[in-house]
């Protein structure tokens, strides 16, 4: 009897466990061994989930028609205010049937790249990105063709560098506005432009719109569907409730596209997670199909916490810190540090150097490494106002300021 090489697949044996999670749960960690850490790393709202989305849930745990298998697709209620929420915040128009609600944003990303990627095929991939983009594509068989980006054009990428990076076995581009790790919105005059030259490519665009509603200084989110209406046969759109209404834990996404692709995903599903938490999605529905109320006071919140943030990362020594204009995150350069010595060790990257902060000044952020664009860091401002001052006070000391 012959034996395989390895005990795991090679799929699954190539993939990198998630850096930010991974950040959050040293942090989290060293918290309960009673270190005063103060983590940056986690993209997850501080505030408590609004008590009108609470109260949906406890009603629905006491409803017997909750106790029971639901369709794959998601509850049709839910899904029918997906649609409706989508014409209100979007401003175009779909079908609840080509809604399939998924656990968390996560399985959305994945179930994408599955339905659309076959063995080879190439997806363009702006950096930074989102940890999980690139380990998705990998699991589809795909791979991620990485275009660069910088400070100078503000993490945004443009038609003619998607163009240079394309090829005959290129089918999706990625797209991520508001961006997690950057804080990056492109304007309505740029998504549009990348909409119809995808249009023209005959390409793909899965665009992640989680953070729509965490936009500030008067900047727009602008739905590329909306902007390019013919894009809307071969745009698949990701979504969820997560970081708008603080629902991070309860694990409701969604994904938006043609039916077949939407059909196809659901089979999918069918037979890996089959429906989402019945409970979890009639809180989602509550959210959905609610006003915008406690939103806008969470916004509120992360903006002054975003001006505070630029405001005094600005002033650590050999930090080059973008003003972000949407999501929760800072994306300063760091490469003024790089090269340098800190409090006694020498420093040469961003990942020695965040590994540096946590041990000498107990902060958690994470390295640029993680997001495909060294020699930066990612800082999330969904945490208290007292904690962010006090933890970027702390890199201040260690770091020094100009």
């Amino acid at each position: 009897m012959t034996h395989p090489a390895t005990r795991l697949s090679p799929r699954l044996a190539a993939i990198t466990p998630s850096a930010t999670l991974a950040v959050d749960a040293e942090a989290k960690a060293l918290k309960a061994a009673g270190r005063p850490v103060i983590g940056f790393g986690a993209g997850e709202p501080d505030f408590p989930t609004p008590d009108y989305i609470v109260e949906a849930a406890c009603a629905a745990a006491k409803d017997p028609a909750n106790h029971r298998y639901s369709p794959a697709k998601g509850l049709p209620a839910l899904r029918e205010a997906i649609a409706a929420k989508t014409l209100r915040d979007s401003g175009y128009e779909i079908s609840p049937d080509d809604v399939l609600v998924t656990n968390g944003g996560k399985q959305a990303v994945f179930q994408a790249f599955a339905a659309l990627i076959g063995d080879g095929d190439e997806v363009l991939l702006p950096a930074p990105y989102w940890t999980t983009y690139p380990e998705a594509i990998a699991l589809a068989g795909g791979r991620a063709v990485v275009v660069e980006t910088d400070a100078a054009t503000s993490y945004k990428v443009s038609v003619e560098q998607l163009d240079a990076a394309c090829t005959e076995r290129t089918k999706a581009l990625l797209l991520c506005s508001p961006s997690n790790p950057t804080g990056s919105v492109y304007t309505p005059e740029e998504t549009a432009a990348i909409g119809e030259w995808a249009l023209e490519k005959g390409l793909w665009v899965i665009t992640d719109e989680i953070y729509e509603h965490l936009t500030y200084d008067g900047v727009p989110f602008s739905p590329i569907v909306k902007l390019v209406p013919d894009l809307a046969d071969q745009t698949i759109v990701l979504n969820g409730v997560a970081k708008t209404y603080a629902m991070t834990g309860w694990r409701v996404g969604w994904m938006v596209g043609p039916s077949d692709i939407i059909k196809a995903a659901t089979s999918f599903q069918s037979h890996v997670t089959s429906n989402v938490c019945n409970v979890a999605q009639r809180a989602a529905l509550a959210a959905v199909a609610g006003d915008l109320t406690a939103v806008e006071k969470m916004r509120e919140a992360f903006d002054r916490r975003r001006r505070t943030m630029v405001e005094m990362l600005s002033k650590v020594r050999g930090f080059t810190v973008p003003t972000p204009h949407g999501a929760f995150y800072c994306y300063p350069s760091v490469a003024g540090v790089l090269g340098t010595e800190v409090d006694g060790e020498r420093v040469e990257t961003s990942t020695e150097l965040a590994a540096l902060i946590l041990k000498k000044a107990e902060v958690a952020l994470v390295p640029g490494e993680a997001f495909g664009s060294p020699g930066h860091v990612r800082l999330s401002y969904a945490l208290s106002d007292d904690d962010l001052v006090e933890g970027i006070s702390r890199v201040q000391k260690l770091l020094g300021t100009e």
